[in-house]
């Protein structure tokens, strides 16, 4: 996917400031709603009822209506706004009032610790001062849970959820999910809040209607409409699924609702594209089958618990899955097994993951994003293609939040003599591992320089590089890596994986077999 520049990538929240903007309140807007409507939401809250739109065909979802008015009627009372405020510190160089030489004010000043005056010891005060954010959220239980971004609360002293009717509630965090940008708030009052449901992200299509409600630029309630322009963006996040629209998101939608034709929640409004600020159509909303899951587990233990394998991977490409002899490139790469779910298993490096759970793998971003929805401490199946065959391996999955890692560092090497596919080798001696603070007894070959000029440079092998493996089997010499070279050839390879590894972290290569090297 295109690279998204971060100077261009806002979140959809703002600070309100103060002085010089009067922020329309959620009061405003009760008005569209008729008495009757309003009795429908809270009564649909007190049966613990969903709010959505009336829909006659399951054909007429697809189709654009006539007016989204209904529709705003019958949603608006679960959409709600976000107000935080926080104690922050004052900007540096922050410059007091500024009083002549020996003033008896700019003792008394400097006595008290005015912003911006030495204090007695020489140092200046920074006075703290209170910012104001303003968002937006839904409401998803008539008990009171709340949806946002963590962005709109993240470091908030003081959280008031205003409703479409102008009332207004204190809320307290639940939980959040830096990695997917939700959080759960959740607020306490006196009878059902009127409240919406998650729909089936996966069943929106590029092209069909939605309509974003939210507080842009704290001006209140508002509405925006649009299409999915696009689905499965990713953005910058390993659990990414976003779905682009060009209904109208600005600052202040963020935690907003991306309601599909049923009423149903397909998103949650989190960024814009936008050279300037503000909306030119390139919105983008957490897509609700990550959100619902994350919500879940927030509502349950107050933290995420996402599964962990205990692999590294990369993609398959053309080149390796031909070096393999594999009939495509779906999958994903086994680069390296640490200790954990999958070494105890039986996983090992260089095998492709082509199956998990029952469900055939395309990739290594599904990969992830199926094995981080799977439940911790329950055993799944998952299925390598090693060599020939396929082999099923039954994984009892840890937990990611408890599994991190570390990673070694290596050093630049001095050049050595022998050369074979464009590189520069040398065998990996106890001495050289260890100037490169690896274990003494590591094997392999070491990369001591690249010819700008052949296939390994465009490959991306450079020099520090270490071969462990080629051909899916260990090297340790360079007659090991020409006998793997020759057996390719012989099988009528065109290329051969090989296995590097660089500042630690492992890396399959399908290196092009020319004759002659």
């Amino acid at each position: 996917m295109k690279t998204l520049s971060p100077r261009h990538l806002l979140t959809a929240s703002v600070l309100a400031v103060t002085v010089g903007l009067g922020f329309a309140t959620a009061e405003q807007a009760a008005t569209d709603i008729s008495p009757e409507v309003s009795q429908q939401a809270q009564e649909a809250a007190n049966n613990n009822q969903p709010l959505g739109a009336k829909v006659a065909r399951e054909h007429d979802a697809h189709v654009m209506p006539n007016s989204f008015a209904d529709l705003v009627e019958q949603v608006s009372p679960a959409v709600v706004n976000i107000t935080t405020t926080s104690v922050v510190s004052a900007p540096t160089g922050v410059q007091g009032p500024m009083f002549p030489e020996g003033s008896p004010f700019s003792d008394l000043f400097r006595e008290f610790g005015f912003p911006g005056i030495p204090g007695p010891d020489g140092q200046r005060r920074s006075a703290p001062r209170r910012s104001t954010a303003l968002g937006s959220g839904f409401v998803i239980s008539a008990d009171g849970f709340i949806v946002t971004n963590n962005h709109v609360i993240d470091g908030a002293d003081e959280i008031e959820i205003e409703f479409y009717s102008g009332k207004t509630l204190p809320a307290k965090v639940v939980g959040t999910d830096p990695n997917t940008d939700v959080a759960l708030l959740k607020v306490e009052g006196d009878e059902a809040i009127p409240f919406v449901k998650f729909g089936d992200s996966d069943e929106a299509r590029v092209g069909d209607w939605v309509l974003a409600l939210g507080n842009p630029l704290g001006q209140g309630f508002s509405a925006s409409s649009g299409i999915v322009s696009a689905r499965n963006r990713e953005l910058s996040g390993t659990y990414d699924d976003y779905l682009q629209t060009d209904a109208a998101i600005n600052r202040g939608n963020s935690g907003g609702p991306l309601f599909n034709l049923k009423g149903e929640v397909i998103g949650v409004n989190t960024a814009i594209l936008s050279p300037n600020g503000g909306s030119i159509g390139i919105g983008f909303s957490m897509a609700s089958n990550v959100v619902s899951k994350v919500v879940q587990q927030l509502q349950e233990y107050g933290e995420t618990r996402r599964g962990w394998l205990g692999v590294k991977i990369q993609d398959v490409t053309p080149d390796m899955a031909e070096a393999l002899g594999l009939a495509s490139e779906h999958g994903a790469m086994v680069t390296d097994v640490p200790e954990g779910p999958a070494k105890e298993a039986g996983v090992k490096p260089g095998d492709v993951i082509i199956s998990f759970d029952g469900a055939p793998v395309e990739d290594t971003r599904g990969l992830v994003r199926r094995v981080a929805e799977a439940p911790v401490g329950e055993a799944v199946d998952v299925v390598v293609q090693r060599g020939n065959t396929e082999k099923t391996l039954s994984v009892t999955l840890g937990r990611r939040e408890l599994a991190e890692g570390g990673s070694q560092h290596e050093n630049h090497v001095k050049p050595g003599e022998s050369d074979l596919l464009g590189m520069t080798l040398g065998v990996l001696t106890p001495e050289l591992a260890d100037d490169m603070g690896l274990p003494r007894d590591t094997k392999g070959l070491i990369v001591k320089s690249v010819d700008p000029e052949s296939t390994a440079a465009e490959k991306g092998l450079l020099a520090g590089d270490i071969i462990t493996e080629a051909g899916q089997r260990p090297v340790t010499t360079l007659s090991d890596l020409e006998a793997r070279i020759e057996e390719a050839r012989e099988a009528g390879r065109k290329s051969l994986l090989v296995l590097i590894r660089r500042s630690g972290e492992p890396r399959f290569l399908a290196l092009p077999i020319v004759d002659g090297n």
